[in-house]
């Protein structure tokens, strides 16, 4: 007969998310990069914005001390002309990035060039809108519009204003 074994007290009975697991698994690798849990890497979009996310993605942050504030943002960036913006922004992406971690994290940036991993799905354009309703009026008026390119800007901007009209009663 087998001797009872008790239960190893890391298990868990539980079900777990999919988010925690996954954090539990990236969290040494990007600790080891600077970037603590990996959320300035996940949530750069929400922090500067999808135009800037579309062309830079932090790659590291060093520190000079082992508190962990003022430290360095390495900034990978997929070409030279949007480093020099990036450059002329700093102090708003500064802000940006020290707002969101509520502390002095970051103090300076350095550019580095060279391609970019795929963009998150995050980061994406929305779907373009759809056009407003035809307005009944508006369509009457612009069909004594001989120039066709003329009659259809006519007739977008009747229909907006129009639309924008009903808005307010």
């Amino acid at each position: 007969m087998a001797a009872y074994r008790p239960r190893p007290s890391n298990r868990r009975n539980r079900a777990e998310t999919l988010g925690m697991t996954v954090s539990r698994l990236t969290k040494p690798i990007f600790g080891k990069r600077g970037l603590a849990d990996g959320t300035v890497a996940k949530e750069w979009g929400h922090i500067v914005g999808p135009i800037i996310a579309k062309h830079s993605l932090p790659d590291r942050i060093t520190y000079a001390n082992r508190e962990r504030h003022s430290g360095l943002l390495h900034l990978r960036v997929d070409h030279s002309a949007m480093a020099t913006e990036l450059q002329h922004l700093e102090p708003q992406l500064l802000e940006r990035i020290n707002g969101y971690f509520g502390f002095k994290a970051v103090a300076k940036m350095r550019y580095i060039h060279g391609p970019l991993a795929d963009v998150p799905a995050a980061n994406t354009p929305a779907a373009p809108r759809t056009a407003p309703p035809q307005n009944p009026i508006v369509a009457q008026e612009v069909t004594t519009i001989t120039d066709p390119e003329l009659r259809e800007a006519l007739n977008r901007l009747g229909n907006a204003v129009y639309q924008d009209d009903t808005d307010f009663k």
